[in-house]
């Protein structure tokens, strides 16, 4: 998802962005709350195998109906299943093995009550039918769930954005995101005739459906998250093209409004095919080749739906805003310039399909694993667009949109985010992992092997961690420990003592966490470096004081530096 920009930064620059909000933290926890993050007894005894979601939005009235079939595998023995499904919709029937079900329902969980044998091992399937009024999106993305909008021609806009607010705000689902659907899903989406929906994966087919409408059939044979499963209904325009990637060819389809498609055709050119390149480069292969790579215009600044990312960028580079008069403007998040010569929702949207739907965080406590190598992927894209100089001045420049409020890794079990700074201080974390470790072509192989190793599935933030030590053979444990678990930025004194034409280093940290004894990669004359830890007793250096000057420590580390 997009980092939504808070209130004060937008008047600082005099502008004000309709989407923005602020993120008040949350710090006490209901039942439903748990119901909704925790593992329960009743979603851990079953693995999801596939979703056939059909649905029918009623686009006047802002209600829907649908049933989704949910094919499963049974882990163990158990007769209960949890489904989620937001208030005010409600589940009308249930049915398995030709016999309808009864439920019970507490606040948004609705447990359905199994009537048929349930053997470990056995795939079974279970098909819900349901109804009502979805949640209306206040704020999509951010604050989301179905975005009732029309075009500038009065057309019927309409997509889902639910990411943090769920899945179930608008059809019945396993709403967790530790457990996706191994084989994918088909998405059946009837609307008027004269409208399209674009969904995710690759369309199928069209078929009339009662007089005056037509249902499109999308199928996703990749695992996908389920907030990332999507509608979009417009009267869109289309076109298609092709890249030459590491997999072989993978196809590209675009959908704009149609009064859009030759100002579409024109930036998309300019930003598409240049970032899969270079994220296929960094990163690895696009991760979803079966599936296709697709853009979708929206209404919203634009959300990372797997194949299917929405884009509202509005054709500007930089980051989107909204002027109290309605004009709209592109700004650049860095604050260097570099943010101005690309379309940031193309390149970061984009970026998710590697970190995000790819690989997936099991609680969204630890989803800086996201939004932060999503936010360094932009970093890369600069690299790759203007060279390692540009790249750098991006993510330094990022750190102006720092907060330090709260932690990164938020309360495990509540579904609870942590702070904002998993986009910034993530990003400048990687950046800092990277300038340690020094070796540009290994961090290169440590960010295709995390998507490698990783390559659609779920994980904890410990994975992560561990994966970057053993591969880097760098201990960054307590690293992360400092960055994702505190708000302390680590405060790095260093000495220099002269001796003879050499000079003694010392170096000393403060406010950080206990053992912390991170690498440091400091500057030498004639461009070189060296890493060296606070924990030596003194680095000597063979150059004199006034050789080594003022600028010591590789400003690419994100630390404080003191001179003692």
């Amino acid at each position: 998802m997009v980092k939504p920009l808070v209130l004060g930064a937008l008047f600082a620059i005099g502008a004000f962005n309709a989407n923005a909000q602020l993120m008040v933290p949350k710090t006490t926890f209901t039942h439903a709350d748990t119901l909704r993050g925790t593992i329960t007894p009743e979603r851990a005894w079953w693995d999801l195998l596939h979703y056939d979601l059909r649905v029918e939005p009623d686009l006047a009235a802002r209600t829907i109906k649908g049933s989704n079939t949910i094919t499963y595998k049974v882990l163990k023995p158990y007769k209960t299943m949890q489904i989620d499904l937001q208030a005010p919709l409600t589940i009308d029937s249930a049915r398995q093995g030709g016999r309808d079900l009864r439920w019970t329902r507490d606040g948004n969980a609705w447990y359905i009550q199994l009537t048929e044998a349930q053997s470990a091992g056995s795939v079974q399937k279970l098909t819900i039918w349901y109804h009502g009024i979805p949640r209306a999106a206040i704020h999509a993305p951010w604050d989301g769930g179905i975005d009732w909008k029309t075009d500038s021609l009065g057309n019927p806009w309409v997509s889902s954005a639910c990411q943090g607010t769920g899945a179930s705000t608008w059809w019945p689902t396993k709403d967790h995101q530790y457990d996706e659907p191994d084989n994918g899903c088909d998405m059946f989406v009837t609307v008027p005739d004269s409208l399209m929906d674009v969904s995710n994966g690759r369309l199928v087919g069209e078929e009339p459906a009662d007089p005056g409408k037509k249902t499109y059939h999308w199928q996703v044979k990749n695992p996908i998250n389920n907030y990332d499963m999507s509608i979009n209904i417009g009267k869109y325009a289309h076109w298609s093209d092709t890249l030459h990637g590491e997999k072989g060819v993978l196809d590209l389809n675009f959908y704009v409004l149609a009064y859009n498609l030759d100002r579409a055709r024109a930036h998309f050119a300019l930003n598409v095919k240049p970032m899969i390149h270079c994220f296929e480069y960094w990163m690895g292969p696009y991760p979803f080749y079966e599936d296709g790579y697709k853009l979708v215009e929206s209404y919203n600044l634009g959300m990372e739906h797997q194949g299917a990312t929405q884009y509202g960028n509005r054709y500007l580079n930089g980051y989107r805003i909204t002027h109290k008069d309605g004009t709209n403007e592109g700004i650049d998040l860095s604050h260097t310039g570099w943010g101005l010569k690309w379309d940031f929702i193309i390149i970061h949207e984009s970026g998710h399909e590697w970190f995000g739907n790819n690989i997936t965080t099991k609680d969204v406590a630890d989803m800086w694993v996201h939004e932060g190598f999503t936010n360094y992927s932009e970093t890369l894209f600069v690299d790759c667009q203007y060279g390692k100089e540009a790249g750098d001045a991006y993510c330094q420049g990022t750190r102006k949109n720092i907060r330090n409020d709260s932690p990164i890794i938020g309360p495990y079990g509540v579904n609870k985010e942590g702070s904002g700074d998993m986009y910034y201080k993530g990003g400048n974390m990687i950046n800092t992992i990277r300038c340690i470790m020094g070796n540009d072509e290994a961090f290169r192989q440590l960010l295709r092997g995390l998507n490698k190793t990783f390559y659609h599935q779920t994980v904890t933030t410990a994975q992560i961690e561990h994966y970057i030590s053993g591969k880097s053979g760098i201990d960054f444990s307590k690293t992360f420990d400092q960055y994702l678990r505190t708000v302390r930025v680590p405060v790095l004194t260093y000495t220099l003592a002269p001796s003879g034409s050499s000079t003694v280093l010392h170096l000393t940290w403060s406010n950080c966490v206990d053992g912390f004894d991170m690498p440091v990669r400091i500057l030498l004359p004639g461009g070189k470096s060296q890493v060296v830890t606070a924990s030596a007793a003194g680095t000597v250096l063979p150059y004199t004081v006034s050789e080594l000057g003022t600028s010591l420590v590789d400003p690419n580390i994100y630390v404080t530096v003191k001179a003692g």
